[in-house]
């Protein structure tokens, strides 16, 4: 491009050129619907034994993401993968997504592609159909409205509320990396090439700007006997770790000396004499799974885990609803566990 060719704004741009401009390839990914992209709305083939899940999500410019922290391309891969985490946590095989999105002027042709080529990224890593939206006009912020859809058959729903007693507690992969990554990416104005960041660097800010749905443990859960109670990690530990024991009615003690934690994550706090709990209990964005389980089915998932190569960690267990929800330190003395949940760039 020469230097003095700026790049086209999307406001010379109608809706549906817009809307023409998504490449048609992203639309042909595994699963087939009746109507697809280009009508006023798409149509999905009945499904006899299965039943549709819809999740709905909304991110909003400098409340869930900045310019100066990320990419175009990032944002796109990311807002996917939010949603698919919901799927996965109730045990659905993701099928389709729609996303509405309105646009402020500032933004380029170019960010408007970068966006979608994010967005196609993970929908085909989980083989899931972009099937349309809607765009409009913002006056400064983009606003990202993403609806997603996936099938689980009846039995194999999962859900927050079925935690009891003496169930285990469980997490997949590590948790705090994707605060980490974000408290490193607040000291640049503009997003850092990841050729530039050193490795541990370089594993934070990936972990934060491309998570990846955990769609294989939520499939795995879904179909044997295992989960009582499961949920993404979007609002860090403390926070959804609470909203899983309210709609369960019941406590949880959770173990310090157990939280997973990457080594990339413990340096980085040690070199900015960070503690590395923090955003291990109150980061949010990792989206991870939290799951129960009762204990008679603990061998079975750990040795099914480790055949299928899925990282999860017993970090507690579910108690009494009167025993509250409580961290065990190291010293084996106990403190109650109070919700800190990510506010994303709020301060």
């Amino acid at each position: 491009m020469s230097p003095n060719r700026r790049p086209a704004r999307l406001s010379n741009f109608g809706e549906f050129q817009l809307i023409q401009s998504i490449p048609r390839q992203l639309t042909t990914q595994g699963f087939h619907p009746t109507v697809g992209t280009g009508d006023d709305g798409a149509v999905l083939p009945p499904t006899p034994r299965q039943q549709v899940v819809i999740s709905t999500d909304l991110l909003v410019e400098n409340i869930h993401f900045t310019r100066q922290s990320t990419t175009f391309y990032n944002i796109g891969y990311k807002s996917a993968e939010a949603n698919l985490s919901d799927i996965a946590a109730m045990g659905a095989i993701p099928t389709a997504i729609f996303v509405a999105i309105a646009l402020p002027p500032s933004l380029t042709n170019k960010d408007w592609k970068e966006f979608y080529r994010g967005l196609a990224g993970a929908c085909k890593r989980h083989k899931v159909q972009l099937l349309g939206g809607d765009t409009s006009s913002s006056p400064s912020s983009l606003f990202i409205a993403i609806t997603i859809t996936g099938l689980v058959k009846p039995h194999h729903i999962l859900t927050r509320q079925g935690a009891k007693r003496g169930d285990l507690i469980y997490v997949s992969g590590t948790l705090g990396d994707s605060a980490a990554g974000l408290a490193y990416l607040k000291k640049y104005s503009h997003p850092p090439k990841p050729s530039t960041l050193s490795k541990p660097m370089n594993y934070l800010v990936h972990r934060h700007w491309q998570p990846t749905a955990r769609i294989a443990l939520g499939q795995l859960l879904a179909s044997q006997p295992y989960a009582s109670a499961t949920m993404d990690l979007s609002d860090g530990l403390s926070g959804d770790l609470t909203h899983l024991c309210r709609q369960s009615r019941v406590g949880a003690l959770i173990y310090s000396a157990k939280i997973p934690m990457s080594q990339q994550m413990q340096y980085y706090a040690t070199r900015i004499r960070a503690n590395p709990f923090q955003w291990s209990l109150h980061g949010g964005e990792d989206y991870e799974l939290l799951f129960t389980i009762p204990l008679k089915w603990q061998h079975a998932l750990e040795k099914m885990a480790k055949k299928q190569r899925i990282p999860i960690t017993h970090i507690g267990a579910i108690q009494p609803k009167r025993f509250g929800i409580r961290i065990e330190q190291s010293d084996q003395s106990q403190d109650m566990l109070l919700p800190g949940s990510h506010e994303h760039f709020l301060e």
